[in-house]
């Protein structure tokens, strides 16, 4: 109730400056009560609520008032009511007293009517009698009517007792299930419970038991199904068209560091494996993982090598195999790219966001692809799998991760970034658009305002999974942020986007140039090309203890032009500590291109120099040293 009361106040006070966006809607209802009020109903209740306010029309030059009484918004809420309570109206009430509020504003009155997103079981919510024809969800444009394979996942979303992977497979043998992968299976089975009882038994009881074998007790049918087809199957009885021909597993590690680089490395069914469930698990986890830090711990005299971030990689994995919609259009997308996690996969989510995140709701909908994970280890069913991924990258410093649902077709998309959420950079940059020292500035404060730039806006509820406010907290933070002038909002209701301001521009450069948005920072730079901040900081900030270097590398250090017998003499003097590439090209002032293509490939087939991740020669972090005798 209290953040309505805040929604309805800041609609109040900025009427005149809103729009529709995917969360709020202006009908007129001068004429009476609307009829495609039921549309974008349905369309809030089947996608992520929103809010529809009635007496107010969005023309092509603004908001327009209906000038509606009192009495005229009295009889839309009796409206309302009627035909919620109506089967053949709407299909279900998702409403209470608290959701529906009239406001005055200036000498009129409005109905604002805040719709609460359906939870899966009670989707799909239609107009009138017929799902298949008065479903719609909410997108970009509006509210678009369902096609009926997308009403048929909402209800097969909604009862879960017969999900896709349980079922029976007609005419697939113990011949389709790649024995190797069964038998790496075993091995980590039997390595996480040594003790377990079904560690005796033969392939196909043990098949039996994961549930990739089963027996209908109603009809008697038995066989393989798609749950066990999918996590140990040949590839061509995966993809045959009984089970799931659409399915296809793809990794791309897209770091760059020319033009011409399309990807450094790549998992997908190319015809070289058995392009199953568990082995894209198996291949594809350790190089994810690869590229995160590794801790240095010691625990019962042992070295331990798994951190949160390693943790929350497995977390984020798993969650992209055991929760896809198998049937939908689309595939299971796994990017690496300069230091950011790219997952998608088909579907929706069965929860909100913030009850992924929060934790503590565990629905699945892949049961028994969730059991396979969980006898190894890495799947629990407790729901704390968002609370896990929070607390690795929190742990780091990183910036949050986030998720984008799509619509047509259904995806749920993962980010992760390794960037670290307050560089010096960025205070630097913030400084600068902002005319005061954000250094001074509280960590809250610096947060909100790094996500701004870093990412073009912030919302609240980006925010929400940043710093760990409750949401009315967090409004009354960005609205003190905008009355000091830091964030300019736009928008309404959980759509709102605060952007930040830019002080740096004067008002005669606007008028100047005409749009304010050549003047500002391609933000983007900020976020996907790293290389591009770390190599504009001062060289000064690079420690080089001169003493330490013989009289030859002090006199080299001076010279603008080396040959590479020089530069590789220097280097090797350079490199007594580990160095990144950014370090070298800031030391010698030279081309990274130059010193990645030739000189240190050079160092390093002769063992002059040693690299830090020694396995995988393009690891994002990778440093140089010289080689230890």
């Amino acid at each position: 109730m209290k953040l309505f009361d805040e929604l309805v106040s800041h609609l109040f006070n900025s009427i005149h400056e809103i729009v529709e966006n995917e969360e709020l809607e202006f009908k007129g209802a001068k004429g009476g009560f609307p009829g495609s009020f039921w549309e974008t109903y349905s369309a809030f209740a089947n996608t992520n609520g929103g809010i529809i306010i009635l007496g107010i029309k969005e023309k092509q030059d603004g908001l327009k008032s209906d000038n509606l009484t009192y009495e005229d918004v009295d009889k839309l809420q009796k409206d309302l009511w009627a035909g919620l309570g109506n089967r053949n109206t709407i299909n279900l009430n998702l409403l209470n007293n608290d959701d529906v509020k009239p406001l005055k504003v200036e000498d009129s009155y409005v109905l604002i009517v805040m719709v609460p997103r359906a939870s899966r079981d009670q989707r799909p919510v239609h107009v009138g009698h017929d799902p298949y024809s008065g479903t719609y969800r909410r997108g970009y444009e509006g509210d678009f009517k369902c096609t009926r394979s997308e009403v048929q996942r909402m209800f097969a979303d909604a009862d879960l007792t017969r999900t896709t992977d349980k079922r029976i497979l007609d005419g697939f043998t113990i011949d389709d299930i790649d024995k190797e992968s069964l038998r790496q299976y075993r091995q980590l089975f039997n390595i996480a419970k040594p003790d377990h009882v079904w560690s005796t038994l033969d392939d196909f009881s043990f098949l039996r038991q994961l549930g990739a074998y089963r027996k209908d007790r109603r009809s008697g049918e038995e066989g393989f199904t798609v749950a066990g087809i999918l996590m140990f199957g040949k590839s061509d009885a995966i993809t045959d068209d009984e089970c799931l021909p659409n399915f296809f597993p793809d990794y791309r590690n897209e770091t760059t560091f020319n033009d011409t680089d399309r990807w450094l490395d790549r998992i997908y069914p190319d015809g070289t494996w058995e392009a199953n469930l568990f082995q894209f698990y198996l291949r594809t986890l350790p190089r994810l993982q690869s590229f995160l830090p590794k801790p240095f711990s010691i625990k019962d005299n042992q070295r331990i090598d798994q951190s949160p971030a390693h943790v929350a990689i497995r977390e984020v994995f798993v969650n992209l195999c055991v929760h896809p919609d198998y049937k939908a259009e689309g595939s299971l997308t796994v990017i690496f790219k300069n230091g950011t996690y790219f997952f998608s996969n088909p579907g929706t989510m069965l929860v909100s966001q913030e009850q992924f995140f929060e934790g503590g709701e565990s629905i699945c909908r892949n049961p028994t692809i969730q059991k396979m994970f969980m006898m190894l280890g890495p799947a629990e069913k407790a729901g704390s799998g968002g609370a896990k991924i929070m607390d690795g990258w929190r742990r780091n410093n990183w910036k949050a991760p986030f998720i984008f649902e799509r619509t047509r077709p259904d995806k749920v998309e993962f980010w992760l970034s390794m960037q670290s959420l307050i560089q010096p950079e960025v205070l630097d940059e913030l400084s600068k658009r902002l005319g005061l020292d954000a250094q001074k500035l509280s960590s809250q404060i610096q947060t909100v305002l790094a996500l701004a730039l870093t990412e073009g806006y912030v919302t609240n509820e980006r925010l929400r999974y940043v710093l760990r406010l409750h949401k009315s907290d967090i409004t009354s933070l960005l609205q003190q942020m905008c009355k000091e002038g830091w964030l300019l909002s736009d928008g309404y209701g959980r759509g709102t986007k605060y952007h930040l301001v830019n002080r740096a521009v004067s008002d005669n450069e606007v008028c100047k140039n005409g749009n304010v948005d050549s003047l500002e920072t391609n933000v983007d730079s900020l976020e996907t090309n790293v290389d591009s901040l770390e190599t504009n900081v001062d060289s000064s900030k690079i420690i080089i203890e001169e003493s330490n270097l013989s009289e030859e590398a002090r006199s080299l250090l001076k010279r603008k032009r080396l040959s590479q017998s020089e530069m590789e003499t220097l280097i090797c003097e350079i490199t007594s500590d580990w160095r990144t590439i950014q370090d070298l090209v800031l030391i010698l002032g030279k081309d990274k291109s130059y010193l990645r293509n030739h000189v240190l490939p050079s160092l390093i087939s002769r063992g002059v120099l040693e690299r830090e991740y020694a396995s995988i020669p393009n690891h994002p972090n990778q440093r140089y040293r010289r080689a230890q005798s």
